[in-house]
C-alpha cells in the first residue's frame, strides 16, 4: 500500500506542476485550483509514505519521477522539445530511481 500512495503521490505533483504552466501565473481560476489541490494531496500522500521508508529514498523517488514525468508532459501537452542531453538525464534520472528501490537498502529508524 505505501508503493501505491507513492505513485498517487507522484501523479499528483506531476498534475499540479502542470497545471502551473497551464494556470498562466494563477491567472486563471481552474488550473490554480488544480495546482493546489495537487500538491495538496502529493504532500499528503508523501506524508503517508514516510512512515515505511525513509526521508531521502521517498523524496528522490518522488522528485526524480517527477521530473522525469513533467517533462514528459511538457513535450507531450506543451509541444517543448527535449534534446538528445535532456533525455541522456532523464534515462539517468530514472537510472538513479531504480537503483534506489533495487540495490539500497536503507531503514526508517
Amino acid at each position: 500500500m505505501p508503493y501505491l500512495f507513492l505513485a498517487l503521490a507522484i501523479m499528483g505533483e506531476v498534475v499540479a506542476t502542470t497545471s502551473l504552466k497551464a494556470s498562466e501565473g494563477f491567472t486563471r481560476i481552474g488550473p490554480s485550483i488544480v495546482v493546489v489541490l495537487g500538491y495538496a494531496l502529493s504532500f499528503y500522500l508523501l506524508s503517508i509514505c514516510l512512515r515505511y521508508f525513509p526521508v531521502g529514498t521517498v523524496y528522490a523517488i518522488w522528485a526524480g519521477s517527477g521530473v522525469v514525468l513533467v517533462a514528459l508532459a511538457g513535450w507531450w501537452l506543451f509541444g517543448q522539445k527535449i534534446d538528445l542531453w535532456g533525455m541522456i538525464g532523464m534515462g539517468l534520472i530514472i537510472a538513479g530511481v531504480v537503483i534506489l528501490n533495487l540495490v539500497s537498502k536503507p531503514s526508517v529508524h
